[in-house]
């Protein structure tokens, strides 16, 4: 895999440097774009172009959109796939993949016996790694479960004021502690649901396995999933949501979306009640920027190979091919 940093500030280019390290800040907003055949990562909060050496498929694929628009059509209720496409899980992608490079950054730097820049790297890296954390937590339902508790805690606080306030005879201000009680009460009662959802999920998908959209038609390949939907509610009503027999409270997963169908999706957010499973096994071709640093390569079956780092972010485990044989 080959990196190509270009900054702003310092024009230098190669692999990172002590200077460009000291300005460079996590993802927060990315785009992908075409530049001379290869697929590229614009980091907006430096200023850094990053080259990642795959085949370009926005150039090579553009005519051939307009034949493949019938896999695209809008569904019964009026949408398109573009509904679905997802800013946050392909940042949450490039953030992942950021921090494998910079772990791989630390141990050549280590190898070549660059120990101030590895010691810079593993800085970057521990934010990065820390920031990682925290989404992983939310996501697992602790932050909702830890939410819940804390708005237990005020309750009973509360609970303690109205009493008094009770005794002093002073009504009003009784009434307003009666509706924060209440207030309190349901937030605490959604928040504990949602950290029992992310206890109890199963996932119907597994990591790197070939899906067919159910009203789009593309295919797909599963890279990342979440117990109950956690996109924006913007993003749900766009996507109408609501509208989907078992509605946000089910499975969500991230899927890559073959880019000779469409270059421009990249990367969506599907409910699981729009995903199946292909009747026979897809040995296809399938065409993605992601999947050289996603998946080691194809199984028997068809499906991709999840790396080590991808199965231990999800706390997936590793998928056995069952042998047909006799």
């Amino acid at each position: 895999m080959s990196t190509l940093a270009n900054c702003g500030k310092c024009m230098k280019y190669g692999f990172f440097s002590p200077s460009l390290m000291k300005s460079f800040k996590p993802f927060r907003r990315s785009q992908m774009a075409s530049v001379n055949g290869r697929y590229c990562v614009w980091n907006h909060c430096v200023q850094s172009l990053f080259l990642v050496g795959y085949p370009c498929y926005v150039l090579r694929y553009r005519d051939f959109k307009a034949e493949a628009g019938w896999l695209f059509g809008r569904g019964e209720q009026g949408l398109d796939a573009s509904s679905e496409h997802s800013e946050s899980a392909n940042e949450d992608i490039l953030l992942f993949f950021f921090q494998l490079d910079l772990a791989t950054r630390v141990q050549y730097a280590l190898n070549m016996e660059e120990y101030d820049i590895a010691k810079q790297l593993r800085n970057k890296l521990t934010e990065v790694e820390a920031e990682v954390i925290n989404q992983q937590l939310s996501k697992r339902g602790l932050s909702s479960k830890s939410e819940a508790q804390d708005k237990a805690l005020s309750i009973i606080t509360l609970r303690s004021n109205l009493q008094k306030a009770i005794e002093n005879e002073d009504y009003a201000l009784a009434a307003e502690l009666r509706n924060e009680i209440s207030k309190l009460e349901a937030e605490s009662l959604a928040a504990s649901a949602k950290a029992l959802a992310y206890k109890n999920v199963q996932f119907a998908f597994r990591l790197g396995q070939k899906v067919r959209h159910k009203v789009f038609g593309y295919r797909a390949v599963i890279v990342g999933m979440d117990p109950v939907c956690c996109e924006s509610t913007s993003w749900m009503e766009n996507a109408q949501v609501k509208k989907l027999s078992r509605g946000s409270a089910q499975p969500f997963y991230q899927v890559l979306v073959d880019v000779r169908a469409d270059p421009n999706i990249l990367v969506a957010y599907v409910a699981e009640d729009n995903l199946v499973i292909p009747d026979q096994p897809d040995m296809e071709r399938f065409d993605h920027p992601y999947i050289s640093f996603l998946f080691y390569g194809m199984d028997a079956a068809g499906d991709f190979i999840p790396i080590k780092q991808l199965r231990e972010k999800y706390n997936r485990p590793r998928h056995e091919v069952p042998n047909d044989e006799d």
